[in-house]
């Protein structure tokens, strides 16, 4: 029986940490950006002929959302482009397609955390351009699997615990948006989340994926400084103050609400939500015994 999965996309945090959590008996293909375009459909096409993989994971995605103000095409070419192409091949090679979205298709205007089916209204083009994604994955694809996500972190690559870390490792005190909420989410929740989907191929549709609980940035950074400082990874304790996203402008608009709505996803996936506190701490300690090795 052919248990193949690829994996694209597989340098980056998600990546990684799929393939760090590969189940066994599943013969896992791991590709990097590096050795496939996704947006040339014959490169695409000629992959999946080669490995015949029984699903695809696109864990693959233009990231830079500050950056993609002023680089919109190169936006759409990895967040929609490309998605449409992997899918594309996939229904062609009787493949099925598990897709990695955003909580920045919604604008934040909601008080209550987005279901799958809520509204969608991207406010920048990072944004918009993984919306244009989800479309084009769904009219290549209909029966593909979408699973939207947010504030990923993890031990691999770049991501704001890191990015705080080395702050707090040189500074005294560190100013962070309050009034942007919603929930991170530890790579390897996510991986397990996915793999959970791939023992499930009836599941078709959109779903969402977070940690449990809710937070602000800010909350999050001093959550941070608490849990580096209790494991050591941190040489003292680190003022953190709160301050207004209009106090801190960036080039792209961020929602002020994109809390998830997991329901539907810990039922159907039989997972329980684990709470974000809970998993940072799961993250640090990770990270710890990665300097330590």
């Amino acid at each position: 029986m052919n248990d193949t999965v690829l994996i694209v996309g597989a340098g980056g945090q998600l990546g990684s940490e799929l393939q760090a959590t590969c189940p066994a008996g599943v013969r896992a293909v791991a590709v990097r950006r590096a050795e496939l375009d996704i947006a040339d459909a014959d490169a695409v096409a000629a992959r999946i002929e080669r490995e015949v993989p029984v699903q695809v994971i696109n864990a693959a995605a233009y990231t830079a959302v500050d950056k993609a103000e002023s680089e919109p095409e190169a936006a759409a070419l990895g967040n929609a482009t490309g998605p449409g192409v992997l899918a594309a091949a996939c229904a062609a090679a009787g493949a099925r397609f598990i897709h990695i979205s955003t909580d920045f298709v919604f604008d934040g205007s909601s008080s209550v955390p987005y279901t799958p089916d809520a509204p969608t209204s991207p406010l920048g083009e990072y944004g918009r351009s993984k919306l244009e994604g989800e479309l084009k994955v769904r009219a290549a694809l209909p029966d593909a699997l979408i699973i939207r996500t947010g504030w990923v972190y993890s031990a691999f690559g770049h991501n704001f615990v890191k990015t705080m870390l080395r702050l707090m490792g040189e500074r005294d005190e560190l100013a962070v948006v309050s009034d942007q909420v919603g929930t991170p989410t530890w790579a390897r929740g996510l991986a397990l989340a996915v793999w959970a989907a791939i023992a499930r191929p009836q599941l078709t549709g959109t779903y969402h994926w977070s940690d449990a609980g809710v937070c602000s940035w800010y909350d999050f950074a001093v959550a941070i400084c608490e849990e580096g400082n209790a494991l050591g990874l941190l040489p003292r304790p680190v003022h953190v103050r709160p301050i207004a996203a209009v106090d801190y402008p960036t080039p792209a608009q961020r929602p002020a609400y994109s809390v998830l709505d997991k329901a539907a996803s810990w039922r159907d996936l039989e997972l329980q939500g684990v709470h974000w506190r809970e998993q940072l701490r799961g993250m640090l300690k990770d990270l710890k015994e990665q300097e330590n090795a």
